[in-house]
């Protein structure tokens, strides 16, 4: 009933804007009108099942479940300088199950959850130039759920060669967050009330897109980014070689460099190559390669499916070690097992169609596309998702 309902709210508010947008002297101002440019539907299941939670220091259940879904809502006009301006709105919404977090205090059914929603709006503006080939954007976002709050801001810069092969991006980006301090129940003061500490990350990207010829087109992306804050999960425990066991503790701050080049390239009339390399260090001493494959399959005008498959290594940070194995001389230390040395897989399939009437006898409904994953880690972790996506335009 919600999607329902926000989608509803949407199309009405751009109605709305459509006939306020129409210029008292239209002989000066020309103006066009603020039309609904395209609405897109996601909705995806996820489930994962393992043995290594960092809630309980590196055992126990990792069984999580979440249903997602984002709506978003594209509206656009040209001005009198014939610049388009593009509004993007988009509500996400994620219900999630995790059993590891009911162990924060296994008497109860506790703070940062054994379930919980996660809410995240986004609202974003653009104005691109045809005539100077160049657009800017600005985003803002918020997200929301039990013990953490986030504020994000950010905005960007892209400009076309004069030819329309080459393209260069530009963006920045922050995120200031709020964590909700929750301890484990054993390792709780009985008069210290829950405080609130600031997590904050700041980054840079720089994308440079090229066309090789007719059938080849790679892409460069570099990132800088640095979080500060309370960067360590303080209901993760950490048990050490002497029978004891603390709170997760890790620096106060990171620095992360992603690198990626992305090739696509055109087979045929009906096969498309794209391939993914992405390489990451960061200041903990993660480092990290990524290879994807991807390979649209054009069965006919109006159908595609798309296997595609991943590959990923890391290796672990320095202040990671399993259950019962750190020192408890140790400044830094943490058993989650995302920040350890391993390698995973995902493999799937995509189902796109696309027919020119409209789906389903309804004209407005462009595409649908299914997607399955299925993926697995070294650690004994493994994981489905099934997603569907509808666009209208």
């Amino acid at each position: 009933m919600l999607r329902i309902s926000f989608a509803a709210l949407l199309i009405f508010f751009s109605t709305q804007i459509t006939h306020a947008q129409k210029p008292a002297d239209s002989s000066h101002y020309a103006m066009r009108q603020l039309k609904v440019e395209e609405i897109n539907f996601v909705s995806s299941y996820y489930h994962q099942n393992g043995n290594n939670s960092a809630v309980t220091g590196g055992i126990g259940s990792e069984r999580l479940s979440d249903l997602g879904t984002t709506l978003e809502v594209r509206l656009s006009t040209y001005d009198q300088r014939r610049r388009k301006h593009t509004l993007s709105t988009e509500m996400g919404i994620d219900v999630y199950t995790s059993a590891s977090s009911d162990k924060i205090d296994p008497s109860t059914i506790s703070s940062a959850s054994t379930s919980d929603v996660r809410v995240y709006p986004s609202i974003s503006y653009s104005i691109n130039n045809e005539q100077k080939r160049n657009t800017y954007t600005i985003v803002g976002s918020v997200s929301s759920e039990y013990d953490y709050l986030s504020k994000g801001l950010a905005t960007g810069w892209s400009k076309l060669s004069k030819d329309k092969n080459r393209e260069l991006a530009l963006k920045a980006q922050a995120f200031l967050d709020t964590w909700t301090v929750i301890l484990p129940i054993e390792l709780r003061s009985t008069n210290k009330r829950n405080k609130k500490e600031p997590r904050n990350s700041y980054s840079t990207s720089f994308t440079l897109s090229q066309v090789i010829n007719k059938r080849m087109q790679v892409l460069l992306l570099a990132d800088v980014a640095y979080q500060s804050g309370q960067l360590a999960t303080l209901y993760h425990r950490t048990y050490f070689n002497n029978a004891t066991h603390r709170v997760e503790n890790l620096p106060d701050h990171r620095f992360k460099l992603p690198l990626a080049l992305r090739m696509h390239y055109f087979a045929g009339d009906h096969l498309i190559l794209r391939a993914y390399y992405r390489y990451y260090q960061d200041s903990w001493g993660l480092q990290a390669h990524t290879f994807d494959l991807e390979t649209p399959i054009k069965l006919s005008p109006f159908v595609s499916i798309s296997p595609f498959y991943r590959y990923y290594t890391q290796r672990g940070i320095q202040y990671f070690a399993p259950y019962r194995q750190h020192n408890i001389n140790e400044v830094y230390y943490t058993s989650d097992y995302d920040l350890s040395t391993l390698n995973s897989q995902l493999i799937g399939m995509g189902l796109r169609l696309a027919p020119p009437g409209g789906l389903l006898g309804i004209a407005k409904v462009n595409a649908l596309e299914l997607r399955y994953a299925h993926y697995t880690r070294s650690t004994g972790m493994s994981a489905n998702t099934l997603a569907i996506a509808v666009k209208l335009k």
